[in-house]
């Protein structure tokens, strides 16, 4: 199979909770090297495209290709940062040893970590500003802290494509500006980040690409294509707006005074 430039194809993709579908008919194409975002409501459906792509939830039908090819045949091209409240952080196991997980599909479950590998543990942690927490216990570390040593497992894999859900919910600022700051270095080292993200406000300031999604695909393409109002107001049910200072509606996201408003 030749290689046609894309990190993730979804062709026909639909997904079903007791019959109600809650992705329906998802067609999407992501090139390699973008840092996007999955923009829409609750209950739009964001978390399950993600977890339909890593088939951790069945789909009632449709295919997703990663790197041309089907997930389980590139499952090493892949990274996955979970959202923070799936997590068992009571779990007794420290900063390390969470990011040396990621590292298992390479050592095995039952031999130990060499130091090579620990060593790549640490740099991991050390990107991510958490190398002074590697020994601490993950139910002693704040939200933000426990979501970098998540982001750092994740790192560690070297993938080429990286999904993750909301890696941005319940963190401080000075986190959500450190986490950005090293999805962008990822992005521009050639890999792919699929990012699951609730705020608005953001959007076109970090990310270069866009899904916008309401169980059904609304648009998908380059932020200045897909950022729009009018795809806003699709997605929304027309309870978003851009107002500017001056008050008025603009056509399109072009206003850098505007603001969003999400009723």
């Amino acid at each position: 199979m030749t290689d046609n430039g894309l990190a993730l194809e979804i062709r026909d993709l639909t997904v079903a909770y007791q019959e109600k579908p809650v992705l329906w008919d998802i067609d999407l194409q992501v090139p390699k090297g973008v840092l996007m975002a999955i923009v829409g409501p609750n209950g739009a459906g964001k978390s399950t495209l993600i977890k339909a792509a890593l088939g951790l939830v069945p789909a009632a039908a449709g295919q997703v290709l990663i790197h041309s090819r089907p997930y389980l045949q590139q499952r090493g091209l892949v990274g996955y940062v979970p959202q923070r409240g799936s997590v068992d952080w009571d779990f007794p196991t420290n900063a390390l040893d969470v990011v040396l997980m990621g590292l298992y599909r390479q050592i095995g479950w039952i031999r130990r970590p060499r130091r090579r590998e620990r060593e790549m543990a640490m740099e991991s942690l050390n990107t991510v500003g958490m190398a002074d927490y590697a020994d601490r216990q993950i139910s002693q570390l704040s939200g933000g802290q426990q979501q970098r040593v998540f982001l750092a497992r994740a790192l560690v894999q070297d993938a080429q494509i990286y999904f993750m859900d909301e890696p941005f919910a319940g963190v401080d600022a000075t986190t959500e500006r450190a986490i950005i700051a090293v999805l962008r270095q990822l992005r521009d080292a050639g890999k792919t980040l699929i990012v699951v993200h609730h705020d608005l406000h953001t959007v076109s300031e970090y990310f270069d690409w866009l899904t916008l999604l309401n169980v059904r695909c609304i648009a998908n393409g380059p932020i200045d294509d897909t950022f729009t109002s009018d795809n806003l107001r699709q997605t929304y049910g027309g309870r978003v707006a851009f107002i500017t200072e001056d008050g008025e509606l603009p056509d399109d996201r072009s206003r850098t005074d505007s603001k969003l408003i999400a009723a």
